[in-house]
């Protein structure tokens, strides 16, 4: 049930459908929805829905709008402007969090407890755990292409610098 209302909800905001896309790119997140999709509460929860009315009357009106063309050609495309929508969005925000990130490291008390945290295996477990993260890819993605601007760059290289005479 959670994931069909996931779906429904998708389908009306942006974000959440170009997360979706993502996701479906994913190995290990589509090896998690298959695992999900084998279990015998699933295939319960899947054949109830079935018989369900509202099922039923949304296949019927998909089948009936798939077989126009025209129809069928207007859904996807505004499928693929919401999914772009969604991704400006996400990146968006990544960036918007990432130059926060840059903000507060610019703090030399920041910067120093932040020294100090990542000599932490605890803190560095879980930093290479989040990098695996799809997710966090957005992160990755948004710093990249801040690092194009030349003022961001030197930014980065001073921050860089004074993360290197925190750890003297």
């Amino acid at each position: 049930q959670m994931g069909l209302s996931g779906l429904k909800q998708a389908a009306n905001d942006p974000k959440l459908l170009a997360q979706l896309m993502q996701d479906l790119q994913d190995p290990e997140m589509m090896a998690e929805a298959k695992k999900m999709m084998e279990s015998s509460e699933y295939k319960k929860q899947m054949k109830e829905l079935e018989k369900s009315k509202e099922f039923k009357e949304s296949m019927k009106k998909t089948a009936e709008m798939m077989k126009d063309p025209s129809t069928a050609a207007r859904i996807q495309a505004q499928m693929e402007h919401m999914v772009k929508r969604g991704q400006d969005t996400m990146k968006k925000e990544a960036k918007a969090t990432m130059n926060e990130a840059m903000e507060a490291m610019a703090n030399p008390d920041a910067m120093k407890q932040a020294a100090e945290m990542m000599k932490n295996p605890e803190f560095q477990k879980q930093m290479a755990d989040m990098a695996k993260d799809p997710a966090f890819k957005n992160y990755v993605a948004a710093m990249e292409e801040m690092m194009q601007d030349p003022s961001t760059k030197s930014r980065m290289e001073a921050m860089r610098e004074q993360y290197q005479g925190s750890q003297l």
